[in-house]
């Protein structure tokens, strides 16, 4: 016998039945609003799944509310700082420091309520099995050092020891979606930081396992913070769940984060596991596979060069000492700039030059060595400086370059960042003393392609700032056009919105390549768009542009774009 239904309005009266329906054999009555009753008749193994179904769809319901409700709040949270930061700014607008301090923490609040939409977004981009992964060569010491300059002020905040030992790594250039493992590793990380109490300790490991071609890349992220339950690790990559404690109590986030990192790491083929306990912290092990290239490693500049290297930490010093003596490179470390003057007099009384001056930390929780930097920048003008450092480059590129500072290489380094770095540094002698913050572009010119007024308005304003001449166009057909009407060559880079009426970006771009000149095969195109996805950059790689800048616009990437490509 087949399941059979009757409904039953309040007073009990059968409003709807299929047919044959046996009320003698009513083996499951389902509550309904308003005192209805679905009554179900049918044999015990289909009344068994039905029940299940049943509960799966109240369990679905309960922690969809959960969400929205979460979400509400978690969302009028950001809101709530920027709308009443807004109205203070406003309020003292004459006064500068209230309003800087304003607009800092409409800031902050602004990249928090970006986070949980892209959370949101991206679940609903998974769930519809609409996800696609980049398969692209990428550095894993550019890798790590993004993931740390991102979650290191959140840990920061927190007064959270925050260390990442590297080791066993034999491949540095990686095949795979780089943004991807990187939101992965900040989403774990995020967490630990997240539900670590003040104080707390976040150890990071990274390791390699290589075998038949193959690169299995490895991290693990251990905390002492509050930890888990045995009953909540059982549902951590369900969505919308998240840890709830008495110890935390202003804990923000859709519950979404684990369920997108599981869903990404299964994706790339790889495995996760959690190990946690209540009051003991957690531990998560993300292991991938990746395709590698092998190490190329160029020497060429570093031969009969002599480096003298400022660093205390222990660690580095090893690692310095490994991989130069490995090729040969002539090097003296010394832990102080005390050490470093006493190295150079010596040197210069020997006649034995240094050609180049590593600059990294005198003390383990200090600064970069600016002031050293700044003195041998005046008192050994042929020593090239070169600053090895955990800081996010664009954040401290005006201060270096005022010190003298010519080139970076950021931790964690390995054996082909750390040579290669050094190899580039010392090829580019003679090369512009440092960069300003902003690039100048006095007497370029860009063509700056959006429909929308207020976006427009933004980004002339930020472009401003580098004195560049800046051309508009409302749409693709405009953009076209004024290329076209304009000299060969008069346009330096182009930047395209993609969404746009009469002609979209990506149409845009292909007729300014196949236009039959010169520089419309040449000129930098690169799309500025909300449309974040692999997959609309990989479109915009495919009409033409050569790159991708996200909306909201990050004015560091921004300017990190338009030095690369004027040139």
């Amino acid at each position: 016998m087949g399941r059979e239904y009757a409904l039953r309005d309040s007073e009990g009266v059968v409003r709807c039945r299929t047919e044959g329906f046996d009320e003698t054999q009513i083996s499951q009555v389902v509550p309904l609003s308003g005192g209805a009753q679905l009554c179900i008749c049918g044999e015990a193994e289909e009344i068994r799944a039905l029940r299940e179904q049943l509960q799966e769809a109240k369990a679905a319901n309960v922690a969809k509310e959960t969400f929205l409700s979460n979400m509400s709040h978690d969302i009028r949270t950001p809101m709530n700082a920027i709308v009443g930061m807004t109205a203070l700014a406003k309020k003292h607008i004459d006064e500068k420091n209230r309003v800087i301090d304003a607009l800092n923490k409409i800031e902050t609040a602004s990249g928090h309520l970006l986070s949980l939409i892209n959370d949101v977004l991206d679940m609903s981009r998974i769930s519809s099995g609409r996800l696609q992964l980049a398969e692209e060569r990428f550095s894993l010491s550019d890798l790590l050092h993004d993931t740390m300059t991102i979650v290191r002020p959140q840990a920061a905040q927190k007064g959270h020891a925050l260390r990442l030992e590297a080791e066993d790594i034999g491949a540095e250039s990686l095949y795979g979606d780089v943004l991807r493992l990187r939101q992965i590793y900040v989403n774990i990380i995020s967490n630990a930081v997240k539900y670590t109490p003040a104080g707390g300790q976040i150890d990071l490991r990274v390791w390699e396992q290589l075998s038949g071609g193959r690169c299995r890349l490895c991290f693990r992220c251990s905390d002492n913070g509050i930890g888990m339950s045995e009953q909540f690790l059982e549902r951590i990559f369900e969505p919308f769940e998240r840890v709830n404690s008495s110890t935390i109590t202003k804990v923000e986030g859709t519950g979404l984060g684990m369920s997108i990192v599981k869903q990404l790491v299964d994706a790339m083929g790889g495995r996760i596991g959690v190990e946690s306990r209540s009051g003991e912290g957690t531990t998560v092990t993300i292991t991938v596979p990746l395709a590698y290239e092998q190490q190329q490693i160029d020497t060429a500049a570093l031969t009969d060069r002599r480096l003298l290297i400022i660093e205390a930490d222990e660690r580095l010093r090893s690692d310095y000492t490994r991989y130069l003596g490995e090729y040969s490179v002539d090097c003296t470390l010394v832990s102080s700039a005390a050490g470093a003057l006493e190295a150079l007099t010596d040197a210069d009384f020997r006649g034995r030059a240094y050609h180049a001056a590593i600059i990294g930390r005198e003390r383990e929780d200090g600064q970069p060595l600016y002031d050293i930097a700044g003195y041998l920048h005046k008192s050994h003008p042929d020593l090239t400086l070169i600053l090895v450092s955990d800081d996010n480059w664009e954040e401290i590129e005006y201060q270096a370059g005022r010190s003298g500072i010519r080139c970076f290489i950021p931790l964690p380094f390995f054996r082909k960042s750390l040579l290669n770095g050094l190899n580039r540094a010392l090829q580019e002698v003679g090369g512009d003393e440092g960069q300003e913050t902003w690039p100048d572009l006095t007497d370029r010119r860009i063509l700056l392609v959006e429909d929308n007024a207020i976006n427009m308005e933004i980004a002339r304003e930020l472009l401003g700032v580098t004195g560049a001449h800046i051309d508009t166009a409302e749409n693709g057909r405009q953009a076209v056009e004024r290329f076209c009407a304009a000299p060969e060559g008069w346009y330096d880079v182009i930047l395209m919105d993609v969404q746009m009426p009469v002609l979209d970006g990506y149409a845009a771009t292909r007729e300014i390549r196949s236009c039959g000149r010169a520089d419309g095969a040449e000129v930098p195109i690169y799309a500025m768009t909300a449309n974040t996805f692999a997959e609309d950059i990989a479109r915009a790689r495919a009409a033409g542009m050569d790159g991708h800048i996200a909306k909201p616009i990050d004015m560091n990437l921004l300017m990190q774009t338009l030095r690369a490509a004027v040139r």
